[in-house]
């Protein structure tokens, strides 16, 4: 098995990625901001350790040594600057991890950047919540960042077809990949977390955006 190394380590995503690495009998380097506010993911065989998606240099010492990254880190909210923070996050990662030569990153992503059934962005429908508008087009930025990236990362960004089932389990169904955003579409964290490591281990999709819903 290979080391991981799980960025946003603390949250809902990032906390399920680190316990499928583990799971699977990776080594894993959990990175937050701070570690005494996540003292609860660490264990035997996870180094938690402090870190900043957003810092060259942090990802750079947090990631070496690994064999892939994954990417669940994000700022949301009163007193955060979304746009700031994915567009630095995007070039650090890219950056860090070149220096590190960790050759795989998968990001965790939105689904409002997806293309519909009719191939416009589920973001640009008029109906969509105005509030939420501008932490989306702030993913966005660090996206269009990504892409820019030199072929020598092999990133993916995953997101849900549509949203997370957040009461869910992990199921026996697992996963699918869905073919194009749809806001009716449901996973739960424990199955995106496969997606998101299968994806580390053994890649099959490449330097583009992935929806994933549930298999049942």
């Amino acid at each position: 098995m290979g080391r991981i190394v799980v960025y946003g380590a603390g949250g809902r995503a990032g906390r399920r990625a680190v316990a499928e690495a583990w799971r699977r009998g990776h080594e894993v380097v959990a990175v937050v901001r701070d570690p005494a506010k996540h003292e609860g993911v660490a264990g035997e065989g996870i180094r938690l350790v402090a870190g900043d998606a957003a810092d060259v240099e942090a990802v750079a010492a947090t990631a070496a040594g690994c064999t892939a990254a994954i990417a669940a880190a994000a700022v949301y909210g009163e007193g955060t600057d979304p746009d700031a923070f994915f567009r630095a996050s995007a070039k650090a990662l890219v950056a860090g991890l070149g220096r590190a030569e960790v050759p795989r990153l998968v990001l965790v992503g939105l689904a409002s950047l997806l293309p519909d059934a009719t191939g416009r962005r589920m973001l640009d429908d008029p109906a969509f919540p105005a509030e939420f508008r501008p932490f989306c087009e702030a993913h966005a930025a660090g996206l269009d960042l990504l892409r820019t990236a030199p072929p020598e990362l092999d990133w993916l960004y995953v997101s849900p077809a549509g949203d997370f089932d957040h009461d869910a389990g992990r199921t026996e169904a697992g996963y699918r990949v869905h073919p194009h955003g749809d806001a009716g579409e449901r996973i739960s964290y424990p199955d995106f977390a496969v997606a998101l490591l299968d994806e580390a281990e053994s890649p099959r999709h490449s330097r583009t955006h992935l929806a994933v819903t549930g298999a049942s």
